[in-house]
This record gives structure tokens, C-alpha cells and sequence, in this order.
């Protein structure tokens, strides 16, 4: 599956209850599940036949300076496990091409250098023309990640929307309860005027995919360029999500505001992150915003 942000309105659904091992998401002081940037993962369905399952060696490429396995290409593997899936389903051929609204990546326990990568991939909630599908990427030492993210079927002519096929649909269906999704954007664009930081992030030929835009895991290169400058984040497990709202093309200026939201200033992310930091990064091109991402510990 290929991947990069539009300007598209569609989105998650909430889950409940996680991997006993696993911190779960901050719950607010009401009785109702977690929604938004908090909301809690829906676990794997293990064992379930309709559950995506495959291993591959983690390589030097996908690894930082301490030899934990990167969030951009963390993201990468989410995708090609996403086009194998596809492929074992049977629907390359009539739905081979997908864009992501939104991801959502968790980082439990780095998973680290000479490790294996198992990755689960199942659907976690659907509508005719998008579904959300999670990924939970497991080392066999112990490290775990664990991603939700908004994939719309794009039609190859006119490149929007287009209806997933209903034998498709029934097929993902057997995963999840979560038939009516719908969007509801959790960030806000950072302002210029009161940026803690703003620099200049350049756009690569290599940056680009097929569909003439940036790849939706160079997104998540911005990602660790930040955590590099932050490195107190890494000490604990973390939660980033970025939404795209517009491409990024060759040639354009991007550049990254950042803004640090201090515990008693977070109400815009939901009751649930109020005791916590919260920082955003707001991808813009000139006075268009292009994505957003969030950073906040678990």
C-alpha cells in the first residue's frame, strides 16, 4: 500500500483493552473509554484466521545510533506488510493503491538491532470506502510497537475515494465490530506567532512516491529528528500520531513549528492528557498546513 496525506474527511473508531504487558492509554475521570489521542487500541485477535501474520529480520537501515528500530522505518514496514497483506487477500490488482489519513504509532519497548520483527496486521474498523487497520510489530526479545491507521482505497483514474468492494469489505468485517467509521480530527495546526521552533525540513527526490507526493514514512523522519533534541521522551513508552491534511510535493519549502503544550495546558487533546507535556509539529508550506503530529508520553 502506498501512502501520503490528503485533504480527505474520514476516521477511527475506539477500542478497548490492551496486552496486560502494555501501559494502557491515559483514561479521563468519566467511566467512558478513551477517545481521540487517547484512546486505547483494540488488541490483537490472537489467534484469529483472519489475522495477518509475518516475521522478517530487523536490518541496519531501519535502526538509530543506540540500535533502536526507527519510527520512519517502523512505518515502512507497516506499509509492505500492508501491500503483503493485501496481496494474500487477493485485491492488489483491483485496489492497488491507497493513501493514510492518519497513523497512530505507540512505542512500548524499543525493539532493538539483530532482533526479529513479528508483525500482525488486522482490520480494526471499516467503511465503503476507507478502514482502519492496526499493526503490532513484536520483537522476540521483548520490544513491541503497536500502530492504528486510516487507509483510503483511491481509484487509479480521477485519484480520490473510491468504494472498497464488498467481498473486500466482508473480509476485513471478520475483525472488527466497527462498520460506521467516521472522521474526527484530534489536532489543531500550530501558529508561527508563539513557535517554540521553526526550521526548514528539504524534500528529496528520493522523498517522492508514486504519487508525486512525500512518502507517509519521510512524515515520520521529522519524528526522529525532534526525539534526537528530546531525548527525556525516550525514557518511558510514548504515543505519535500525525494526520495528513494536504501532500507535500518536490519543490516545496516545507517547514516544522514546533509547540510545547506544559501539563495544565493540553485541554485541545482531551480530558485524558491534561496531567501531561504535549508537543506538535506542524508540517506547513507557507500558510498552508500539510500534516500535524503529536508527542506525548504514555
Amino acid at each position: 500500500m502506498l501512502a501520503n496525506g490528503r485533504g480527505m474527511a474520514v476516521s477511527g473508531s475506539v477500542s478497548t483493552t490492551g496486552d496486560s504487558a502494555v501501559p494502557s492509554a491515559p483514561t479521563g475521570p468519566s467511566s467512558k473509554p478513551a477517545a481521540g489521542l487517547a484512546k486505547v487500541m483494540m488488541p490483537v485477535p490472537d489467534p484469529h484466521p483472519d489475522v495477518f501474520d509475518q516475521n522478517w529480520p530487523l536490518r541496519v537501515a531501519d535502526i538509530d545510533r543506540t540500535g533502536r528500530l526507527r519510527f520512519d522505518a517502523a512505518t515502512r514496514h507497516i506499509q509492505d506488510v500492508g501491500q503483503d497483506h493485501l496481496r494474500q487477500l487477493g485485491f492488489e490488482e483491483t485496489h492497488p493503491l491507497w493513501i493514510v489519513r492518519r497513523t497512530m504509532i505507540d512505542l512500548i519497548r524499543p525493539i532493538e538491532f539483530q532482533d526479529t520483527l513479528r508483525l500482525r496486521r488486522w482490520c480494526s474498523g471499516t467503511s465503503n470506502r476507507w478502514c482502519e487497520m492496526r499493526v503490532r510489530i513484536d520483537g522476540r526479545r521483548g520490544g513491541l510497537m503497536e500502530s492504528e491507521a486510516f487507509w483510503i482505497n483511491i481509484n487509479r483514474e480521477t485519484q480520490g475515494p473510491a468504494r472498497i468492494a464488498d467481498d473486500f469489505i466482508e473480509g476485513l468485517r471478520r475483525t472488527t465490530t466497527e462498520t460506521r467509521l467516521r472522521w474526527k480530527a484530534y489536532l489543531r495546526a500550530g501558529s508561527r506567532e508563539d513557535a517554540s521552533e521553526i526550521r526548514e525540513y528539504p524534500v528529496r527526490v528520493a522523498d517522492i512516491d508514486l504519487f508525486d507526493h512525500m512518502n507517509n514514512s519521510v512524515y515520520w523522519s521529522v519524528i526522529e529528528d525532534h526525539l534526537f533534541g528530546a531525548p527525556e521522551l525516550l525514557r518511558g513508552p510514548i504515543r505519535v500520531a500525525i494526520e495528513h491534511d494536504a501532500p507535500v510535493a518536490l519543490g516545496d519549502k516545507l517547514e516544522i513549528l514546533t509547540h510545547v503544550y506544559p501539563p495544565g495546558s493540553t485541554d485541545q487533546f482531551g480530558p485524558e492528557l491534561t496531567d501531561r507535556t504535549v508537543t506538535t509539529l506542524t508540517y506547513a508550506v507557507g500558510d498552508e498546513t500539510k500534516a500535524i503530529a503529536s508527542i506525548f508520553p504514555l
